[in-house]
């Protein structure tokens, strides 16, 4: 609002410069397209996002299955990094060998992690493919929607900062002219600078 405010006061004010004008328009346009198309970005990207996590959700649902594995023994572990900061994930697992039979009825059997406190005959969920290979878990509808979300923010904030690099551009371009429209000014009144006729 005080951005065309001062539009409406520069109207008519005779300090006012073309470029002044025309910087002021730059913002006013910059605006309004930041309130405006910034978030419709954001919308549309975080849309197709979505579509194509949840489908990616679904297909990885119809091809992963849940089956059950079998502890035979537990495996060495190396000593647990005792520093928080320098700690991994894995610190928190257990490496066990087990066997497991996959949907297709295959036989398999290999290095696996699972929960820290598994013992030699436990069972354990295991995801795999079709032919009993391990795989990660399925991304869920949750977890599709948050990266969905993100996208969206980051398209919509990429849009603005666009918007605004352009900005200013235009306003660093508009100081140059000024500064060389000074300098020709300058050079003009240097001429007379210091004459008592000057303005005679």
């Amino acid at each position: 609002m005080r951005m065309i405010r001062g539009l409406w006061r520069w109207r008519h004010n005779p300090l006012r410069r073309k470029t002044d004008v025309v910087e002021s328009y730059a913002a006013l346009i910059a605006a309004l397209i930041i309130l405006l198309a910034a978030p419709a970005v954001g919308w549309a990207t975080g849309s197709l996002a979505q579509g194509a996590l949840v489908k990616a959700a679904r297909e990885q649902r119809a091809e992963r299955h849940l089956i059950s594995a079998t502890v035979v023994k537990v495996l060495p572990h190396p000593p647990i990094d005792s520093d928080p900061e320098t700690a991994t994930a894995s610190d928190a697992h257990r490496r066990v060998f087990a066997q497991w039979t996959g949907p297709d009825g295959s036989r398999h059997e290999g290095a696996l992690g699972t929960h820290p406190g598994a013992d030699p005959g436990e069972r354990f969920h295991l995801w795999t493919d079709g032919h009993g290979r391990p795989m990660g878990r399925p991304l869920d509808t949750a977890t599709a929607t948050t990266h969905a979300v993100l996208a969206g923010i980051g398209a919509g904030a990429a849009t603005a900062g666009l918007v605004d690099g352009a900005r200013r551009l235009v306003v660093w371009r508009l100081m140059r002219r000024r500064y060389a429209q000074w300098d020709i000014a300058w050079e003009r009144a240097g001429q007379d600078w210091g004459r008592a006729d000057a303005d005679s």
